[in-house]
């Protein structure tokens, strides 16, 4: 009996939660109005900016975050009913939960109390634990957002999994999604230097010694060995990454409009760079948040690659460095790309890039 006691305050401060915010179930949930403002005076309008790691989700992010009637923070991972540490395994080798989801819908202990409760015997264990995770998802977000005195609440949420946004629309319906969609070979290239740079400052990655070396070799003289062809890439890895980048961005640019119909939205990397100011307000918009030009100078300006990295854009952070920022430019796989790189994501994307007008055809 005493194993139950903790899931049991857990469904005690789920349901102080309910009345703190006001919610009483479905039929109550927070509704954005046609101006993007809450429908029903209650809880508070909800968003998620998603997309592939490197696609620039943080930028965007930081430009949102910077508005004063919104708040958005990187990285909650609430989504994600199957996300798990691999590589992190407790000493009884259980993988500890990567996000809320998986922590509510997978707690043997919580399920047990759902199934066996008179109060929810009669209905199903798995809506139950959805709505249970709804209401914490509001609690993390709607107390943030108290404490800022901000408007609406957003949070940065990648794709872990090519379910995410099915998964998301499960839990919160209602939200707005806005997807920045990179051209994949970028990301490609920003993921290599990215985890090269975690895996020397001792972060749990994983890297051969033949991926080391190259790292060693391309930062002891970049032009070097960009000219010798030797590549960034390990070939599987490569192959791997664009597969996963073709699978999830792919389906999210099916299933996005599907699910969420007008409160979906895309915003291109590329577009981004080239004029932030008229795509921040087309978001803010959308958003229902205040767009005039004041505001979205200010925003754009707060999260600037130059006042974030104190480089100007294009300049590299040669050698290795511990900050964030890389080039925060487009196009930069043409640079470091090998005629064998062309040819591996070519077979493995290259028909999602011409879907998406990263290239005419399969000539390139």
């Amino acid at each position: 009996m005493s194993t139950l006691r903790p899931t049991v305050r857990i469904v005690a401060m789920l349901a102080r939660i309910r009345r703190r915010l006001g919610t009483q179930g479905k039929e109550e949930t927070t509704r954005w109005a046609s101006d993007g403002r809450e429908a029903s005076g209650k809880g508070f309008p909800a968003f998620f900016v998603v997309g592939e790691p490197k696609s620039g989700t943080g930028w965007l992010t930081k430009i949102l975050d910077s508005h004063p009637e919104v708040l958005c923070r990187p990285r909650g991972v609430f989504f994600g009913r199957n996300h798990r540490h691999e590589g992190l395994k407790s000493a009884g080798g259980r993988m500890p939960p990567a996000s809320l989801q998986n922590a509510i819908l997978e707690d043997e202990y919580l399920r047990l109390w759902v199934e066996r409760s008179g109060w929810t015997e009669d209905n199903d264990p798995e809506e139950h634990l959805t709505e249970l995770t709804r209401l914490a998802v509001d609690h993390f977000m709607g107390k943030e957002l108290a404490r800022n005195g901000k408007r609406m609440a957003g949070d940065k949420t990648p794709f872990f999994t090519q379910d995410i946004l099915s998964e998301m629309s499960a839990i919160y319906p209602e939200a707005r999604v806005i997807h920045i969609i990179r051209d994949g070979r970028d990301v490609v290239v920003s993921k290599m230097h990215h985890i090269w740079k975690a895996e020397a400052r001792g972060e749990p990655v994983e890297l051969l010694a033949e991926e080391i070396a190259k790292r060693d070799a391309f930062y002891q003289n970049p032009e070097m060995f960009l000219a010798s062809q030797d590549g960034i890439f390990r070939e599987e890895r490569l192959r791997d990454w664009a597969e996963g980048w073709r699978t999830r961005v792919g389906r999210a640019v099916k299933v996005g409009p599907a699910l969420f119909e007008t409160s979906y939205v895309e915003v291109r990397y590329e577009d981004l760079l080239e004029r932030p100011e008229e795509e921040a307000e087309r978001l803010f918009r959308f958003l229902g948040a205040e767009a005039s030009a004041e505001v979205v100078n200010r925003c754009v300006e707060a999260a600037s690659f130059e006042k974030g990295s104190g480089r100007q854009r294009g300049q590299d952070d040669y050698p290795l460095r511990h900050g964030k920022y890389r080039k925060g430019i487009a196009g930069d796989w043409k640079n470091v790309f090998t005629e064998r790189d062309r040819e591996i994501f070519k077979e493995a994307a290259g028909d999602l890039l011409i879907e998406l007008g990263y290239e005419k055809d399969d000539a390139w």
